[in-house]
């Protein structure tokens, strides 16, 4: 028996170093197996990624857009793993780029076709960037690969571990410390814990700012399949108020000249409500939900999708107006109307009939009231493989160049962050519906104006007083203005820079009204002129105007007046004489 014993105990440190050794065997082959899957998986990433940095810029190369090539290329920057972007034209000179410090972008790049490699601790990735079949140029990334010194820690890191087993399974045969052990490894779980808590507060916050420049994304995208329907309304118009002026010089019948006038103002002004739809449309502004009333806003989005779509194609909508009211974000649920109705077109060729028709749907089993919005086409239809997989990112059916596949992605993710869900019915041959479920809520309707704001009709008529500094770059503009500020009897001066106009309030000049543009050259713009007048002279009124919407937004922050451009005589009257009528009643509730 003693001899079986020691036997038995000489084996042991046999079996423990045969187990430790093939701890450490399974340790290297598991670190080389992650080494390569993280390798692949950074390298997919970063390909679909240069994907959608090349489909985004095929607009702007086609246009020569090299502002809107930076806002892609800059959009890029939320992931902390890219070093530098580039955008290249068909003859391989630089568009737009972006690099971290320390790294740099040649101006002439070497011709490349498609291409993901891992050198010298860079990933590099490129994508031709193609439109209609038609090679525009390349996108490119270089990303930062897993440095060397990383890597061995990990590698050590798993050496270390696999160290400490090995002992574990000497330590157990003897068994001696082992709660002093089981201590240490819980204290050091402990701390792995507290690391990885921190690491996923911070990849939730890379991922909210890389959701926010995909959401920019996908509005610019949509934004680009309206721009030929944008353009040639615009031309339209244009060649209504063109042809409007050169005819009022050649009559002087006054029903003629009558009608030439209210021409060229329905064109003016239907060209003011096309720009304040795409700029509202297109704002960079985070998710605020409204309180919406259906018919009211779809009917309103009815301009948008006709732009968006064909003559070929019907747009026919059914909204009954007691449907229940929802409360979503506006511009969310326009982009997804959008998504869904270009894609219906894409699915019509040859024409068709695209139906928007929504109804309450009362809950069931104490489940939540819902308005059901369908959106049906009657185009080419889906298979079920491919129906299944419609609101996966990524996923398209198109040719390369023609879609991202983040549409329907994007639609999906709207209703849920809604509290609604969705589903898709398709049939190859006949059709597709998609139907949005979402919830009903009881709170009033948010009240939505984008017409003109309300004038007074005598207000032009009637003489006004008063001296005004006008400040306004633009030659021709400043003319036009200070001839409807003449004719309603004012006086003005006129200042073409921000400079210009301080340097006269400083001289002494008196003035009863400061009338500025916002968007100027020079190192002070309109905003900023209206803040140094404020601090010189609380008294002083000022009324700010721009047709820009962020530099609109900024006016209405800092609770400056603001009359948005273009405006009519009838508005600009009535926005002076109530801004310099509220003026004087506070000097004389001040004076007593």
């Amino acid at each position: 028996m003693k001899l079986i014993a020691r036997f038995r105990h000489s084996r042991f440190p046999l079996l423990a170093l045969g187990s430790l050794l093939l701890l450490l065997v399974a340790g290297v082959a598991i670190g080389v197996l992650s080494e390569r899957a993280i390798k692949n998986q950074m390298a997919r990433e970063a390909g679909a990624q240069a994907d959608l940095l090349a489909s985004a810029v095929s607009g702007a190369l086609a246009f020569d857009d090299r502002a809107a090539a930076q806002d892609y290329v800059d959009a890029v920057q939320v992931n902390p793993n890219v070093l530098a972007a580039a955008v290249y034209d068909e003859n391989n000179h630089i568009v737009a780029s972006f690099a971290r410090p320390g790294e740099t972008i040649p101006p002439v790049a070497t011709p490349r076709g498609r291409t993901t490699r891992f050198e010298a601790g860079r990933l590099y990735v490129v994508r031709p960037v193609q439109e209609a079949g038609q090679t525009l140029g390349t996108a490119r990334l270089r990303l930062l690969d897993t440095p060397a010194s990383q890597r061995f820690s990990r590698y050590a890191g798993l050496m270390l571990v696999l160290g400490l087993a090995g002992l574990v399974v000497i330590v157990l045969a003897v068994a001696q410390g082992a709660l002093r052990r089981a201590n240490r490894e819980l204290a050091n779980r402990a701390e792995i814990l507290v690391e990885t808590n921190d690491l996923l507060h911070q990849q939730m916050t890379e991922r909210e700012k890389a959701e926010q420049a995909l959401r920019q994304s996908q509005k610019m995208e949509a934004i680009g399949r309206l721009t030929g329907g944008i353009a040639h309304d615009f031309n339209n118009l244009l060649m209504v108020a063109s042809s409007g002026v050169e005819l009022l010089d050649r009559t002087t019948d006054p029903a003629r000249r009558k009608a030439l006038t209210d021409g060229v103002r329905q064109a003016v002004e239907r060209g003011a409500v096309l720009t304040r739809q795409m700029l509202a449309f297109s704002r960079r502004a985070p998710l605020k939900t409204e309180v919406l009333h259906l018919p009211t806003r779809i009917e309103g989005l009815r301009f948008l999708l006709d732009r968006a779509l064909r003559e070929d194609i019907e747009v026919v909508l059914d909204l009954p107006a007691d449907l229940w009211r929802i409360e979503a974000d506006p511009g969310e649920l326009e982009l997804a109307l959008l998504n869904l109705a270009v894609n219906a077109r894409d699915a019509m060729p040859n024409g068709g009939r695209i139906i928007l028709s929504a109804h309450n749907a009362p809950g069931e089993d104490d489940g939540p009231d819902m308005v059901c919005l369908r959106v049906a086409d009657t185009g080419t239809g889906m298979s079920e493989a491919v129906a299944s997989r419609v609101f996966e990112p990524f996923f398209t059916t198109k040719e390369v160049g023609r879609g991202t596949g983040l549409g329907l992605s994007q639609v999906y993710g709207f209703v849920r962050s809604s509290g609604g869900d969705i589903s898709v019915e398709s049939t190859e041959g006949v059709g597709t519906t998609f139907t949005l479920y979402l919830p009903r809520t009881d709170k009033p309707a948010t009240v939505v104006d984008l017409s003109p704001a309300a004038v007074d009709p005598d207000r032009s008529t009637r003489k006004a007083e008063g001296r005004l500094l006008l400040v306004e770059d633009d030659d021709a503009v400043a003319s036009g203005v200070g001839h409807m500020v003449r004719d309603l009897g004012y006086t003005y001066v006129r200042a073409a820079q921000a400079a210009d106009a301080l340097r006269l309030l400083e001289q002494g000049e008196r003035f009863d009204l400061v009338f500025s543009d916002m968007v100027m050259p020079g190192d002070m713009d309109g905003l900023a002129l209206a803040k140094a007048i404020r601090e010189r002279d609380p008294d002083m009124p000022v009324v700010l105007t721009t047709g820009f919407s962020e530099a609109a937004a900024a006016a209405t922050t800092e609770r400056f007046r603001l009359l948005p451009k273009p405006y009519g005589i009838d508005a600009l009257a009535t926005v002076l004489g109530e801004t310099l009528a509220e003026a004087r009643d506070r000097v004389r509730a001040e004076t007593g």
